[in-house]
């Protein structure tokens, strides 16, 4: 295996692992106002639901590379959704517009990159046949 296809195989992968850490830190605020033990796992819990879904996604997408294209496109355009409901009921900020780019942009690309991991792949179960 070439590295361009390495890279192709393993970036989506590690994309999509990072993008997960990386709406789950987003969860530690819930320890700002918990009152115990229980308190704080269900908040956890409550906050991590969206990365526990993902993560799934992700375990299913790793031999099924088009599942993982739609579902992180699918993510981006859910999230930009909420956002463009969110400005529409309530006076419009600027900084909206960056969180939607922060968390659909990644969001993106990688769907982008698992849509091109999955070409690439049909691609080569093509030519060995």
């Amino acid at each position: 295996m070439g590295m361009k296809k390495k890279v192709l195989y393993w970036f989506p992968r590690i994309l999509s692992i990072i993008f997960i850490l990386f709406l789950s830190v987003f969860s530690f605020d819930v320890f700002d106002s918990c009152n115990g033990f229980f308190d704080c796992a269900l908040g956890l819990f409550m906050h991590n639901i969206l990365s526990i879904i993902l993560l799934i996604l992700l375990i299913i997408s790793w031999k099924h590379e088009l599942i993982g294209a739609i579902v992180f496109a699918l993510a981006g355009v859910l999230y930009m959704g909420m956002i463009l409901i969110n400005i529409l009921s309530n006076p419009f900020e600027w900084y909206m517009l960056s969180y939607s780019l922060i968390i659909s942009g990644p969001a993106f690309v990688t769907g982008l990159l698992w849509f091109l991991n999955w070409k690439n792949r049909k691609k080569l179960k093509k030519n060995k046949k």
